[in-house]
Order: structure tokens, then C-alpha cells, then sequence
């Protein structure tokens, strides 16, 4: 069974003469299948360049047009995997760009702080970013069997969306499978690249940000539990947000002094990661933060969904200091969109001050029983 991804129709769109698209993602979500896919779709003559190759990086070396001509040739294309890990890649693909103003190409990154940092400045007007995401919900959709839905979603709860985790493995595997991706996540992307030293410290620190998904994240209390700086933490938290495995949600505010608007939320872009972090793949039924578990699926979810439709949205958390809130809200085309997470279905009314400062807005709930739509 191949799985196929929304965004491939977009990266085709993309792919134009004078441009280099960047597919961002994490690890192991099917960058380079998608990749060699799509070189297939190309009857043009084409170049391969494996960023790990380390005789690419000798090829390319030398920045001069000449040797970009006598290596390229009349290639129309150019396909880079794991281009990050090609010194000065963005010099190099601004001399082919502005050298040869024919040619596409395709290069993919598995962390956005060394890719965005080695191409961003040098490629400014001249890239098109495109973000890949663990499986999402609308592309699973054909795949599955509506009898099927509800024990899958399930599942996804506890085990994710990592392509390897949908195809079919068991239990088991799918514990270890994530184990071992969780620690080539610390220990490639970032202990490597960002030369961390202090592997335990923010190790210790995912743990805390999973044990505390849905709730604000205060920075002073992880410094003092963590013994470190504040601005350690703050580093560690970008850091962990590059390499896509955790994302920001920020508090919402326009009217109420009482708004709470400082603090933020940290969500994980994969449930199963975020179960690997704190070592619980129990089922539901075992569980007593399904709660916090449906947040994070369902935000995760919305994220991949916002992307692939190319929906601008600012996205928030709301709550006042006298403890009223709504998990998620949407500032899209001068609108607000208010939803409220529940995995069984509940009657709750709109909150208060909410309602009564933004009396234009929109409010829904979402369960297991009514997200189907919202996500697809």
C-alpha cells in the first residue's frame, strides 16, 4: 500500500524554472520516498545529489559557473536530499539559480534551522518552502474503512502518524520504532548540528514539556527544576521546535486586560513521539490523559491541515486569569474561530468574557465523534 501525499501536486506546482522548492519535514516521514517519486514523473534530463554523498560535497566544492556548467550540462532538473549537509548549499544553489535560470530544483531537509539557516538568506524571492508532516488524517482517508475509523484513531493516539508506524507493524515494533527515532532525533539533529553537550538536559526537558501538553509552560519553573538558564531553556525549546518535534501555541489576546497572553502552550507533532518521550503506550482505557492526548492529535492534526490547503491562520490558546479558556482559536481573514477539544462528546457553553468580547466569533466543539469533518 503507497499512501499518497497531499502535497505532492503542490511541489510539482512549485517546481518552476529560476526556483528552489524546500521540503522541510522530521525524520522518517517520507521526504525521500516522495522524492524519487517524483523524479520519476520527469522526462527531462535530470541530476541526483545525495547531501550525505561526500563526493557531492567535492563536486561541488569549487563555486564557480564553469564548474557548475561542465557538472550540470543541459540537466533541466536537480533533485538534493538531506541538502543541509552540504557546506554553503545556499551559495552553492543561488550561483546555479542566478547562473542558469532554467533549471528547477527540488531539496529536502530533515531540520529547519540548518537547512533554512544554510539556504534562507542567500535564496531570498528565489525558494518556495513546502513542509511534509507525519500521515494526516485526510490522506489516510482513503485508506481506511469507515468500520475501521474508530479503533485506528485509537491507535494514532497512542502510536502516532510515522509513515513505518501506519504500514502494518505490531505493538511491539512500533514501541521500538519510535524509541529509536526519538533518540536519532536528539542525537542527529540536534546534538550533533547545534553541538548540545547536555544531552540529559533536554531530554529532561521533552519529558516536562509532554507531561505538561495542554497546559501553559512556564520557562521559570522549567529553569528551576532543570538547574539551568532560562535562556537555556528557551534555546533548548527552539531548538526542539526546529527539528520538528514539538510546535508553539501562544496566548491569544485584543480586549481584556485579563487575558492571559505571555505564557505558551508546547504541543508534539506526533503523538506517538510525544508517548516514546514518557515511555506510556498504554491503551486508553489505562490512561488518565486522553484528554491531553485528543488536544494534541486534533491541534497536530489541524496544523497538517492548514498546510496542505494553504490556510494563513494565526493560532492561539485563549484564558483569563480567572481561569476561563478555550484550547484553540483560529485568527483567519479578519475572523475568529474558537474550538474547544473533548474526546467524548459534552454541552459546554461558550465562556463568558469570550463571548462577550468577541461576540462576532465562532464556537465548536470537537470529539471523537464529530472531528472527521473538521480535519478533512
Amino acid at each position: 500500500m503507497i499512501i499518497e501525499r497531499i502535497i505532492e501536486n503542490s511541489l510539482l506546482q512549485k517546481l518552476q524554472p529560476g526556483k528552489v522548492v524546500l521540503l522541510l519535514g522530521p525524520r522518517r516521514v517520507g521526504k525521500t520516498f516522495l522524492l524519487n517519486k517524483i523524479i520519476t514523473k520527469f522526462s527531462e534530463k535530470k541530476i541526483f545529489w545525495n547531501g550525505e554523498d561526500l563526493s557531492v560535497h567535492d563536486l561541488l566544492k569549487k563555486r564557480s559557473v564553469q564548474n557548475y556548467k561542465n557538472i550540470i550540462g543541459d540537466s533541466e532538473v536537480i533533485f538534493i536530499d538531506e541538502a543541509q549537509k552540504i557546506p554553503e548549499i545556499g551559495l552553492i544553489l543561488k550561483l546555479i539559480i542566478d547562473s542558469f535560470p532554467n533549471i528547477k530544483i527540488v531539496a529536502t531537509g530533515s531540520s529547519a534551522f540548518d537547512i533554512k539557516n544554510s539556504t534562507g538568506e542567500p535564496l531570498t524571492g528565489r525558494k518556495r518552502d513546502l513542509f511534509l508532516f507525519p500521515l494526516s488524517e485526510k490522506e489516510l482517508v482513503e485508506y481506511e474503512k469507515i468500520e475501521q475509523r474508530a479503533d485506528n484513531l485509537k491507535e494514532r493516539l497512542i502510536y502516532g502518524s510515522m509513515p513505518e508506524i501506519i504500514y502494518g507493524k505490531s505493538k511491539n515494533e512500533k514501541q521500538e520504532y519510535l524509541k529509536e527515532l526519538m533518540n536519532s532525533y536528539l542525537l542527529k539533529d540536534i546534538l550533533v548540528y547545534e553541538n548540545v553537550k547536555n544531552s540529559a538536559k533536554i531530554f529532561d526537558l521533552l519529558r516536562m514539556i509532554a507531561f505538561q501538553v495542554g497546559n501553559e509552560v512556564s520557562l521559570n519553573e522549567l529553569s528551576k527544576k532543570l538547574a539551568i538558564s532560562k535562556n537555556t531553556v528557551e534555546r533548548y525549546l527552539d531548538l526542539l521546535e526546529k527539528v520538528f518535534i514539538i510546535f508553539r501555541v501562544r496566548g491569544f489576546s485584543k480586549n481584556l486586560r485579563k487575558e492571559i497572553v505571555k505564557s505558551s502552550k508546547w504541543y508534539f507533532i506526533d503523538n506517538g513521539i510525544r508517548n516514546a518521550v514518557i515511555s506510556n503506550f498504554n491503551s486508553l482505557n489505562f490512561r488518565d490523559d486522553v484528554g491531553a492526548l485528543w488536544e494534541n492529535y486534533m491541534i497536530s492534526e489541524r496544523i497538517k491541515y492548514q498546510s496542505y490547503n494553504s490556510i494563513f491562520s494565526n493560532n492561539y490558546f485563549w484564558r483569563t486569569y480567572d481561569q476561563q479558556e478555550i484550547d484553540f482559536i483560529e485568527e483567519r481573514e479578519g475572523n475568529l474561530f474558537a474550538y474547544e477539544f473533548k474526546w467524548k462528546p459534552q454541552n459546554l457553553k461558550v465562556p463568558k468574557a469570550w463571548i462577550k468580547a468577541y461576540p462576532e466569533s465562532q464556537f465548536k466543539i470537537i470529539s471523537s465523534e464529530d472531528y472527521f469533518e473538521w480535519l478533512t
